[in-house]
C-alpha cells in the first residue's frame, strides 16, 4: 500500500488502464479502498450483505437497476446502495466511477461469477 504525503490525480490514475469491470485500488483510508473502474454494459444482479456501495461517477453516466427503481447518476453525482440492496449497473456507453469500499469487498457482491475480481491491483 502507497503511504506517504502526496496528492492522487484521478485522471492520471484512469489513464494507466483500460480493462473494464476489473476495479484498480488507487487509495486507502479508515480501513476503506478507494477503486477506480471503468464500466460498459450490464453487469450482474447482486447485493453486498455487509456494506453499503458507493459509486461516484467521473465520466459519462450509469444506471443503477433497483428491483424497485432505476436511478440515473451522472458524472458529478454519487449513489449509495444500501447493504443488502439488489442492483445491477448498466451502462451503453464507457464511463468511469470511483468506488469507496470496506478492503476486501468483492465486486460482485454475493452473486460470484466471471465478472469477479479475485485479486485487485494497486494503480
Amino acid at each position: 500500500m502507497p503511504q506517504g504525503l502526496f496528492a492522487v490525480n484521478i485522471s492520471e490514475k484512469f489513464a494507466l488502464f483500460s480493462d473494464r469491470w476489473a476495479p484498480k485500488i488507487i487509495g486507502a483510508f479508515n480501513d476503506l479502498h478507494i477503486k477506480a473502474a471503468k464500466l460498459k454494459g450490464e453487469f450482474v444482479w447482486h447485493s453486498h450483505a455487509d456494506t453499503d456501495e458507493l459509486f461516484l461517477v467521473t465520466k459519462g453516466s450509469l444506471i443503477v437497476h433497483l428491483r424497485d427503481a432505476t436511478v440515473t447518476v451522472n458524472a458529478g453525482d454519487f449513489f449509495v446502495v444500501s447493504r443488502g440492496v439488489a442492483h445491477m449497473p448498466v451502462a451503453e456507453d464507457e464511463y468511469e466511477i470511483l468506488l469507496f469500499e470496506p478492503a476486501g469487498t468483492v465486486n460482485t457482491g454475493d452473486a460470484g461469477g466471471a465478472r469477479t475480481v479475485t485479486s485487485e491491483a494497486w494503480i
